[in-house]
C-alpha cells in the first residue's frame, strides 16, 4: 500500500463526514461548518460564552460568531447578557434544541458508526488511540 500523508487523509475523511453531516442536518436547519459541534457544546455546557467555545472547539472567533448566529436565527440556542459582565452574552439551548438533542445524538452515532464500518472494535479502539496521540502534538503548540 502507497504511504499517504496523514494529513490528507484525516483531511479527506473530516471534508467526507462534513458532507454527510450537512446533507442529515439541513432539514433540521442545521449548517455546515461544525454547527452541530457548536450545538452540541451549548446542550452541554449551557451558559458558556462565545470566547469559551471557540477555545474548546479549536474554531477562530469568526466561525464561531457565524455558527452561534446561524444556530439563534435557526431557533436552537439564545444568547442571555452576562449578568458579572453585560458585554459578554452566554449562550443557552433553547426547548427547541434540548428537544432536537436525541435526533443529532443519533445522526452523529450513526455517522461513527459509518466511519468505523470496515474495523474491528479493537481497531476502532487503537483508532481512537493513535488519533488522540496525533492530537497532542498540536494541542502542544496552540496558544
Amino acid at each position: 500500500m502507497k504511504k499517504e500523508p496523514i494529513g490528507k487523509l484525516i483531511s479527506y475523511i473530516q471534508r467526507s463526514n462534513q458532507k454527510m453531516l450537512a446533507k442529515e442536518l439541513a432539514p433540521y436547519g442545521i449548517g455546515s461548518g461544525g454547527q452541530h459541534s457548536f450545538l452540541k457544546n451549548v446542550l452541554h455546557n449551557p451558559g458558556v460564552n462565545q470566547d469559551r467555545l471557540t477555545q474548546e472547539l479549536k474554531f477562530d472567533k469568526a466561525t464561531t460568531a457565524r455558527s452561534v448566529k446561524q444556530l439563534e436565527h435557526a431557533g436552537y440556542i439564545e444568547r442571555i447578557p452576562d449578568p458579572e459582565d453585560r458585554r459578554s452574552l452566554l449562550l443557552y439551548p433553547t426547548n427547541k434544541a434540548k428537544a432536537f438533542e436525541p435526533v443529532l445524538q443519533t445522526i452523529l452515532d450513526d455517522a461513527n458508526k459509518r466511519m468505523a464500518i470496515h474495523l474491528s472494535p479493537d481497531e476502532e479502539e487503537q483508532l481512537l488511540q493513535l488519533l488522540h496521540k496525533v492530537s497532542l502534538s498540536f494541542s502542544e503548540t496552540e496558544d
